[in-house]
């Protein structure tokens, strides 16, 4: 597997991934009344659900808020032709990883291999038994990988490969452009200056901090129903497009309530502690990031995955909070 798809891939976890190849029943369908009822009724009550473009002023201040997906979906284009002028516009380009971040990490994968695979000690078909290891070569070859390189992943690593269905894999191997790379290459092309919401290790710290148990839970729950998976994007999709982000998220937390084998409490649990480090310890990091930036600079865009917009502990609830009128682009 090439550096860039690697280094690709992890940054594929920072926000929603959007698939262009990835089509077929949605997994909002496959819910009953009950559930949709209660999916829309959670949405509807969550602050900024709906929304991925938006303008936050204060004074003289200008901040671009967009939410972003990291692989290339030809419905992007006209999502980039709204907020391109902004964008060259802009006095600074806020992102979770610039070009610069990109290439320090596929450094650190050289010089570091510690980072992602497993160099001392066990392997995972030592570690995991016979039956758990054959489903997983199946589905990493499903997505292009052989089974000795997914041997020596970290399960974190591996668990974050699987959680992408094959369905997407062509377009990751490509290395196709998702609209915060399309952002960052109009910034580039304006002679705009860009800065990294927070430092290219986040994520390694965040997951290698991860016990090797939660580490194989996490990846056992990947490989437990790959048509939900497939639904799941799909509808991801459907969603970010309508710009319905809450009620995206929130499918994402009912389906983890329905992978097989997972109770219900379990699930919970799991999805709890991806949201708290994932989405909300993050936003609250960023915000002091932001407001250095505005306290510098008169123009902002702010470009991040969509999901980091929503809530009451998302960035737009913090930029209300702090003072900004919030208006969505239409």
């Amino acid at each position: 597997m090439p550096l860039r798809p690697i280094a690709f891939a992890i940054l594929t976890c920072l926000g929603f991934p959007a698939v262009a190849q990835c089509v077929g029943a949605s997994y909002l369908d496959q819910l009953d009344a009950n559930r949709q009822a209660e999916l829309a009724a959670t949405a509807d009550a969550m602050p900024f659900s709906k929304g991925t473009l938006w303008t936050a002023t204060r004074g003289d201040d200008t901040i671009t808020v967009i939410g972003t997906v990291h692989i290339y979906d030809p419905r992007l284009e006209p999502i980039y032709d709204k907020i391109s002028d902004e964008v060259a516009a802009a006095d600074l380009v806020l992102l979770e990883a610039t070009p610069k971040e990109e290439a320090e990490l596929q450094e650190m994968i050289v010089t570091d291999p510690d980072l992602l695979f497993i160099t001392e000690g066990p392997t995972l078909p030592a570690i995991l038994d016979e039956d758990t290891w054959a489903l997983i070569v199946a589905a990493a070859t499903d997505r292009g990988i052989p089974g000795f390189m997914a041997a020596k992943m970290q399960p974190w690593y591996l668990s974050l490969i699987l959680s992408i269905p094959p369905c997407a894999t062509q377009d990751m191997l490509a290395g196709d452009l998702g609209l915060d790379h399309m952002i960052s290459e109009g910034a580039a092309i304006a002679g705009v200056p860009m800065q990294a919401l927070e430092p290219v290790t986040t994520l390694f710290d965040l997951f290698q901090d991860s016990p090797i148990e939660e580490q194989i839970d996490m990846l056992m729950v990947n490989l437990s129903s790959p048509e939900i998976q497939q639904q799941m994007f799909v509808a991801m999709l459907d969603s970010y497009f309508a710009q319905d982000v809450g009620t995206l998220w929130e499918m994402s937390r009912i389906s983890m309530t329905e992978l097989p084998g997972v109770d219900e409490a379990t699930a919970t649990e799991m999805f709890n502690q991806i949201e708290e480090s994932l989405l909300i310890k993050r936003n609250w990091n960023w915000m002091p990031v932001i407001a250095e930036a505005v306290a510098e600079h008169d123009d902002l865009v702010v470009a991040v995955g969509a999901a980091h917009l929503i809530g009451s502990e998302g960035i737009l609830q913090f930029l209300q909070d702090d003072g900004w009128t919030l208006t969505r682009m239409e």
